[in-house]
């Protein structure tokens, strides 16, 4: 399990793994922390023979730079298809990541860009079909709009095994047209 990593103003900064935040944690670098069920890691034991533990919040915020860098999230067609959930957006079936392409919506050949409100989830036959057309050339039709995932949307989308608190605390953050804020 990932511990989600926060700024000191509560926006997502990325996801560590329990010893990333261990050494944050024994350093004095959390400055607050949300979160039902710590994550418990057992260390070696002293001469009375006594383990040492130590209790990770499963949500943590450090102190550091508040600045939003990038509000645009990296595109990746693992985070495409999760962002589709997995749905080809012409003929409407799920499909696993291996039979899934990458389609851009208005083509390359005729100036589209690959940016997240020009790419959406196909299978291999809706994507073959369409070949360097747009949807409307094609006479095929998009089954939702693509959009871009703000960043708890993104952190959503970035890792497959998301406890309760930390859902709870990025579904609070989901635009409310997002898909994820009833699918999640």
């Amino acid at each position: 399990m990932k511990i989600l990593r926060l700024n000191k103003a509560g926006l997502p900064v990325c996801w560590v793994t329990q010893e990333e935040a261990a050494t944050l944690c024994v350093k004095q670098q959390i400055i607050w922390s949300l979160g039902d069920t710590p994550i418990i890691l057992h260390g070696g034991y002293n001469k009375r023979g006594c383990r040492s533990t130590l209790s990770i919040p499963s949500i943590i915020a450090c102190d550091g730079d508040t600045a939003r860098h990038s509000l645009t999230p990296a595109l990746s067609n693992r985070t495409l298809f999760r962002r589709d959930d997995h749905f080809c957006l012409f003929c409407g079936k799920q499909f696993t990541d291996k039979l899934l392409t990458r389609d851009h919506v208005v083509p390359v050949s005729q100036g589209g860009k690959n940016h997240w409100h020009n790419v959406v989830a196909a299978c291999q036959r809706c994507n073959n079909f369409k070949g360097g057309k747009t949807p409307e050339q094609a006479g095929m039709e998009l089954l939702a709009v693509p959009f871009t995932p703000n960043i708890y949307e993104f952190m959503y989308l970035s890792n497959r095994q998301i406890v309760g608190d930390q859902m709870e605390y990025l579904r609070a953050r989901f635009r409310s047209a997002s898909r994820y804020w009833q699918a999640a």
